[in-house]
This record gives C-alpha cells, structure tokens and sequence, in this order.
C-alpha cells in the first residue's frame, strides 16, 4: 500500500513538473513571438520614415533642381548654339565675366552640375559599350585658353566626373626633339582617342598658330598655312568618327593679374606660379589677336569652337560640362544588343549549380 501511494505521488509530481515546463515553453514561445513581432514592427516604422525622408530629399533635391533650371531659361537655345563662334564673332565683344545661358549664381548651379555629370556617365558607358561591339564613334574635348583660365579646374571638376578607364587625357606641352622632328600634326595624331573612347587635349593644335605666332617661332608663311591644315586634319578626324568639341576660356586680363597674385600670397599655390607668366601678360594685344584668328577661321561644322566667359570659374564648369552633355546627347549611343539567345542563356544559368 505504501509502495502504491510513492508511485502516485510521483507520478503527480511528474506530471506537476510537465506541466510547469509546458507553461514555461509557452511562455519562452510568447515572449519569443511577441519580441519578433515587436522587431518587425520598429522595422516596419523605421523602413517607412526612412522612405519619407528619402521622398522628403527627394522633393526637396528636385525642387532645388526646378529652381536652377528655372535660370537656364528665357533664351530657348542650347549653350552649344549661345557660345558657338560664328563668322561675325568678336572676342572683345563678349564679356569675360558674363553667364550666357544661365542668370542664377554658383549655388543654383551645382545641382544642375550633379544631374547632367549622372547623365553625362550613362552616355560615357553607352559609348564605351558601343565600341567594344565594334563601333567606330569616339569624342574628343579640346581645352584652350590664357595661364590661370582654369584650365586645371576643368581637368578636375569636368574631365573628373568622366569613368577614368575609358578617357585619355594629353597635355600638350612645348614638342619634344623627336616631336619637332614631325609635321606639327603628328603628336596630334598619336594622341587621338580610339573608338568607344573620350579624349582630352589640355592645349593642342592650336599652340602651334597661337604661341608659336605671338612669338615668332616660325616663319609667318608658314604658320598662316596651318589654318587651312588643322582644318583639313579635323575634318578627316570626324570623318573618322569622332565628334569634336573646342572649348576656349576666355578671362580678363584684370582676373587673370587677381588669379596670379593668389598664387603668390598663398605658399600652397607657389607650384603654380610660373615668373614666366607674368612676361607673357606682355604680349596679351597679341595673343587676343592670335586667338580670334584662330576661332574664326577654325571654328567649322565638323570641329566647332565654342568660347566660354571664365571670369567665373563655377560658370566655366558648368558651361563646359552643359556642352559635353549637349555633344553627348547629339551622338547618342546605343547600348548593343546581344550576341547571344538570352532567354537561352538565363535557362542555362537557373539551371547550374
């Protein structure tokens, strides 16, 4: 009887014992519930609000976009039609510190910069991508203009938003022994960029009927011959399939004795400074007459010349990078279509390990 009554109260206090591990369990599996549900719910909370202030930046970015678009208005035409050198161009007539084009400042300006550098990429892919098929289109950008006209800054703020892997910069500098050895064309010619590429000329044919005229390097027969060359070169060039764009920066004598007295108050500026510089203001009548002969006689329908008021460097870089764009979208590209079954391709890949 005894040994009945221990087995009884054991098997209540066993079962007493399950009961309390499956309140337990219950309670561990609730808790458990409601923390995931609890975590869900503060993702949830947190995956909206941060869709409304994506939406919120997003409406504020466009509007700030609306507004510097708004400056770019009022004319109807495109910067490629505004600073395109004509017959009847006049260099004295236009204003250095000018913004043809666009009448807000700096700070309505850079959205519009961040917007066509985006678009300005796509096309650049769209170019490469067309050449890797076998296309035969490149676009080269050729930069003049006097010392300090910012030349460097549109390497860097323009040039800068290019994919570095599909442009060829060259800096034409004063030619080497073997390079004077050549008609003057030929260092140009090696520098071309191939198909699906965009090239940058900082300098470029045009020393050789600017510098080389101002200081008589060469006899003036000869150098009054290299209009008619260059412009022959280029034309072949395009032919070739390459669109050309030539870009003259155009700054005052006034900014450009403020630009030089930077670079000699500040000491992280003496590398730019050249003593030389200040000798070559001398001859500023000569170069301005070098510059116009060379915009007015070189700027054709296959390689035009486009003067852009440097006065203001943030409307310089925007200037550039809007004809960029607007010589881009004239040009384009397409992306390939493929060479291969794609619906075959993707079955093949699901079905892969």
């Amino acid at each position: 009887m005894g040994k009945k009554k221990d087995k009884a109260k054991a098997k209540k206090a066993k079962d007493e014992q399950s009961k309390k591990l499956a309140k337990a369990e219950r309670k561990a599996q609730e808790k458990a519930e409601k923390k995931a549900r609890d975590k869900a719910k503060r993702k949830a909370a947190d995956k909206a609000k941060a869709k409304a202030s994506d939406k919120a930046k997003a409406k504020s970015k466009a509007k700030s976009g609306d507004r510097a678009d708004a400056k770019t208005k009022g004319s109807g035409r495109s910067l490629t039609e505004l600073l395109r050198v004509g017959p009847e161009f006049s260099l004295a007539k236009l204003d250095p510190a000018s913004t043809p084009g666009f009448s807000g400042d700096e700070d309505d300006a850079t959205p519009l910069m961040e917007s066509m550098q985006e678009a300005i990429g796509e096309l650049q892919e769209r170019l490469y991508a067309e050449g890797k098929a076998g296309g035969a289109r490149s676009f080269l950008l050729v930069i003049q203009g006097m010392d300090t006209s910012g030349k460097g800054g549109i390497m860097r703020h323009v040039v800068g938003a290019f994919d570095p892997q599909g442009v060829d910069l060259t800096s034409f500098k004063a030619p080497t022994k073997e390079e004077r050895a050549h008609p003057f064309l030929w260092r140009i010619r090696n520098a071309l960029p191939t198909a699906g590429r965009i090239g940058v000329f900082d300098r470029s044919q045009y020393e050789d009927v600017l510098i080389v005229r101002v200081h008589d390097l060469v006899p003036r027969a000869q150098w009054a011959r290299r209009y008619g060359q260059i412009n022959a070169f280029e034309r072949s060039v395009a032919a070739g399939g390459t669109t050309i764009v030539k870009v003259m920066l155009h700054i005052s004598k006034d900014e450009q004795k403020a630009r030089l007295g930077e670079r000699l108050a500040r000491p992280d500026k003496y590398w730019k400074f050249n003593p030389g510089d200040i000798d070559e203001r001398g001859h500023w009548a000569a170069y301005q007459e070098a510059y116009e002969a060379a915009l007015t006689k070189c700027s054709t329908d296959d390689a035009p010349w486009f003067v852009v008021p440097a006065d203001n460097k943030w409307y310089a870089r925007y200037a550039v990078t809007r004809l960029v764009l607007e010589a881009l979208q004239g040009m384009d590209p397409q992306w390939p279509a493929a060479t291969f079954d794609v619906a075959e391709q993707q079955k093949r890949l699901a079905e892969s390990d």
